[in-house]
C-alpha cells in the first residue's frame, strides 16, 4: 500500500507502546535499554522509560507489545530502486512492501542503475538522479523512507555538475565503478567534489556485477576514498582476503556487508573489524533488487548470520542494521533516542525456535518473527507475511 511522504495523520498524534519485553537501542555502546514504554508525538520519540514514570495519557494510538522485543526500524544501506515498487530485473512488483514485512523501514539507494535505457550522458544522468530523488521523496510505498537519486559518475563530469545536483536536493552518489569512471584518481576527484557539496558516496567493491561494471580492487577503493565501501564482501564476487584486510586497515570508512555478497568474505570482514576494534564501521545492505532477486528478509538474515556464525552478541548485530548505519549516513532514525523518528519494528522469538529467548534464538541462527512495523509513529504493518510466526505478538489496543 502506498503512503505519501507527508502523511502523518489529520492532527496531532501520540503513540504509546507499553509492555515492551526487551528494548534494543541500536547503539553499540548501550545496546539494551532499561525501559518498557516508549512515547512518540507527531512522529518523534518524546519519552523512553518505565511506564510508571512516563506520561502516557492522551494516546491516539496505544500498542500493547505483550512482552515482545522492540528495535529501531531496520535500515537497508544498499538498494537499487527504479520506478516505485517495481523492479525490471525480475519484472516484480511489491519489493519495497515485502522488505517492510522484513522489518526494513529505511532504504538507501546505491544507484538507480537498473533503469532501462539509463542515461549515461552528463545532462541525462543529472536529470535522472534529480527525478529519482524527487519521486521517492514525494511518494513512499508503505511509508518506507527510500533515499534515492544516486547518480553513477561518468567521465567528463566537473565540479559544477555536483554543485547543481546538490542544490537540487541530491545527497548521494551511486556506486563508483558502475559507470565509466573506474580509476582511483578520477574517482577521488569526483568524490571530493561530491563531499564538498554534502553528497555521500559509495564504491562498488569486487568483481563486475552488471554490464559496464568492472573489477574494483583495494587500490582503487583506497584511492577513491568514498564514505562507504560498498559490499566489501562482493556484489557478487568478493576480493581476496588480503585486499579486504588492506581496505579495512587502510581507511576508516564504512564497511558495508550485503546479503547478495559472499558470506565467507562477510565473516572475514567482520572478524577483521573486530580485531581492529572498529565494529562501529560495520553496516548492512541487501544489494537488491539485483541478479540474486529480491530479499525481503535480507537484512534480518544478515543480522542472524553475523551473530550466529560471526560470534557477535545478537544485540550488537542489530546495531549493524540500525544505529551504525544511522550515524554513518546522518539519518534521524535508527536509534531509540528522544527526538529521533519513531520508526520501530516489534518482533519476538520465532515459534518453536531452539533458543531459550529472543537473543539466544538469533545467536543460534534463527530468524525472528516480526509482529509489527511502525514508521513516523504510524503503524504500517501487523504480523509479517514473510517471517516465521512470533511467540508473542503486539496489538493495537486503541486507534
Amino acid at each position: 500500500m502506498a503512503q505519501e511522504a507527508s502523511a502523518t495523520g489529520t492532527g496531532p498524534t501520540k503513540l504509546v507502546i507499553r509492555n515492551i519485553g526487551l528494548l534494543l537501542s541500536g547503539a553499540m555502546e548501550n545496546p539494551i535499554l532499561d525501559a518498557d514504554t516508549i512515547v512518540a508525538e507527531n512522529g518523534r520519540i518524546t519519552a523512553i522509560g518505565r511506564e510508571k514514570d512516563i506520561d502516557t495519557e492522551g494516546a491516539t494510538t496505544l500498542v500493547n507489545a505483550h512482552g515482545s522485543v522492540l528495535s529501531p526500524g531496520l535500515i537497508d544501506s544498499h538498494v537499487h530502486p527504479v520506478a516505485g515498487d517495481w523492479t525490471p530485473r525480475q519484472n516484480q512488483l511489491g519489493w519495497i512492501d515485502s522488505s517492510l514485512n522484513g522489518g526494513v523501514t529505511t532504504m538507501i539507494s546505491a544507484g538507480e542503475v537498473h533503469q532501462p535505457g539509463r542515461p549515461r550522458d552528463i545532462v541525462g544522468l543529472k536529470a535522472h538522479a534529480i527525478t529519482a530523488q524527487r519521486t521517492f521523496h514525494n511518494f513512499r510505498f508503505g511509508g518506507v523512507k527510500l533515499h534515492a537519486g544516486a547518480p553513477v559518475i561518468e567521465p567528463g563530469m566537473v565540479e559544477e555538475d555536483f554543485k547543481d545536483m546538490a542544490e537540487a536536493g541530491v545527497t548521494l552518489l551511486g556506486e563508483v565503478g558502475l559507470g565509466g569512471v573506474k580509476d582511483g584518481a578520477n574517482a577521488r576527484q569526483m568524490v571530493a567534489w561530491a563531499r564538498k557539496y554534502g553528497m555521500q558516496s559509495t564504491i562498488h567493491t569486487g568483481g563486475p556485477s552488471i554490464p559496464g561494471s568492472g573489477l574494483i580492487g583495494a587500490d582503487v577503493v583506497l584511492e577513491a576514498d568514498t564514505d562507504v565501501v560498498g559490499h566489501i564482501n562482493g556484489g557478487h564476487t568478493a576480493l581476496p582476503d588480503a585486499e579486504i584486510r588492506c581496505i579495512c586497515e587502510g581507511c576508516k570508512r564504512g564497511l558495508e556487508l550485503v546479503h547478495n555478497g559472499n558470506e565467507r568474505a562477510a565473516l572475514y570482514t567482520l572478524r577483521t573489524a573486530r580485531e581492529l576494534g572498529e565494529l562501529e564501521r560495520v553496516i548492512l545492505g541487501t544489494d537488491g533488487p539485483a541478479g540474486s532477486g529480491v530479499q525481503p528478509l535480507g537484512i534480518i538474515r544478515m543480522v542472524s548470520m553475523l551473530s550466529s556464525l560471526g560470534d557477535v552478541p545478537a544485540e550488537i548485530a542489530f546495531c549493524f542494521a540500525t544505529g551504525n548505519t544511522a550515524r554513518m549516513r546522518a539519518l534521524d532514525c535508527g536509534l531509540i533516542e528522544v527526538g529521533r523518528a519513531a520508526d520501530f519494528v516489534l518482533m519476538d522469538r520465532a515459534q518453536h525456535s531452539a533458543g531459550k529467548d529472543f537473543l539466544d534464538s538469533i545467536q543460534l541462527g534463527d530468524l525472528p518473527g516480526i509482529g509489527m512495523t511502525i514508521i513516523d509513529g504510524i503503524v504500517r504493518t501487523g504480523r509479517s507475511r514473510n517471517t516465521p510466526p512470533a511467540t508473542r505478538l503486539p496489538e493495537v489496543v486503541t486507534d
